[in-house]
């Protein structure tokens, strides 16, 4: 592994589920943990240290978005992206290739990189696996990404195939690349939904030096107990003295299942984007802030909540900042799915250390469901 770069702890272990602690160079951070989505090097609607306030101690930054605008030379020049946002615990960037990969229309692939149009002014761009990796080193993120191709779900054994052929060259390529000083590098396994295809993918990257690996390409459109069987086979097969981060996976029901198959990281926009459309993640289920079941109730969003929004505001509030189209109600709502994330993960680190994950999963995942106001809890 790199000099100075990420290092993994095991802590505990129950069943494939553990515990442990991922030591970076600006932070160590418990896992399982949930990382929110710093798209444009902010997390939507909250403050650097509102974000720290939920537990929060490493968050993802976007790799694509950043080289656009304001530019990866310029956040170098001003001291990287942690100083750049204010943020000063750990940060993991994405290599932008999902971002170009779901520009369908304005994009060409080739076997040395992509060709696409900003989704910004149609200027036309280049990105490849040493300048993904360039990117990343000026942005000076403690965890950079390798560039992978991730096939569109369904696609056909032949397409997925050769973006797992490509995607090893690439990561080939980003291992030797030149990085940031301390920076960790992690791998991309791909492979769509066929598992001898996972398992060859992940043991020909486990064989190189990287400081982590990653799962991708799930949560594209394949049923969610496809993706829960694919997990319970490959998270064992991880190498266990490194961080295992399942990319871009994030409904409570999927991290608990991960964490059972013994996955570390993860990161969604799912809390963040669901607040700011009236919904709120609790141990109860879903909660539709928008429906006038709200309207009187001064009950707060969830009665087991700590956080600042349970702890001071009713639903009947949060239901009229919404319905008033308030910028607080996306702020408040925001901060109660973050805080309600990182109590998740440490709820799961408290059963496993305990030795009856089994158990915890089975009975957060029936009252999530049991309770929900926009229907099955895995819809």
């Amino acid at each position: 592994m790199s000099a100075g770069a990420c290092r993994y702890e095991l802590r505990a272990q129950d069943g494939d589920a553990r515990v442990g602690v991922l030591h970076t160079t600006r932070a160590s951070v418990p896992t399982p943990a949930f990382m929110p989505v710093g798209t444009q090097a902010s997390v939507k609607a909250l403050t650097p240290e509102e974000i720290a306030a939920t537990g929060s101690r490493l968050i993802l930054a976007n790799t694509y978005h950043l080289m656009l605008r304001p530019g990866a030379e310029l956040i170098a020049e001003l001291g990287g992206v942690q100083r750049f946002m204010s943020w000063p615990h750990a940060l993991l960037t994405d290599s932008g290739g999902f971002q170009v990969f779901s520009l369908s229309k304005l994009r060409e692939i080739d076997d040395d990189g992509v060709t696409f149009r900003s989704h910004l002014d149609g200027s036309p761009q280049r990105l490849t696996p040493e300048r993904a990796m360039r990117v990343q080193a000026l942005l000076g993120s403690d965890i950079a990404m390798v560039l992978d191709e991730c096939p569109p779900g369904g696609a056909p054994r032949a397409e997925v195939e050769a973006a797992v052929k490509r995607s090893t060259a690439w990561a080939e390529r980003c291992l030797v690349a030149p990085r940031a000083e301390g920076q960790a590098c992690f791998g991309i396994v791909q492979g769509g939904v066929l598992p001898e295809l996972r398992r060859a993918h992940l043991e020909t990257l486990a064989a190189l030096d990287f400081d982590g690996l990653a799962l991708g390409g799930f949560s594209v459109g394949e049923p969610s107990e496809r993706m829960y069987e694919l997990l319970a086979d490959l998270g064992p097969r991880m190498p266990g003295e490194r961080p295992r981060y399942l990319m871009g996976v994030g409904k409570p029901v999927d991290l608990l299942r991960a964490v059972g198959a013994g996955i570390d990281l993860f990161d969604c926009v799912l809390p963040t984007r669901n607040a700011r459309n009236g919904q709120a993640l609790s141990w109860g289920g879903r909660v539709n802030i928008k429906q006038a079941r709200h309207r009187r109730d001064e009950s707060p969003l969830d009665a087991r909540c700590g956080c600042p929004v349970c702890q001071g505001y009713s639903r009947a509030y949060l239901h009229h900042l919404y319905r008033a189209g308030e910028i607080l109600a996306a702020r408040l709502l925001s901060q109660h799915n973050l805080s309600f994330y990182a109590a998740l993960m440490a709820a799961a680190r408290e059963a496993i250390e305990a030795g009856r994950y089994a158990d915890f999963a089975r009975q957060a995942e029936a009252e999530m469901a049991g309770g929900d106001e926009v229907g099955g809890v895995t819809a």
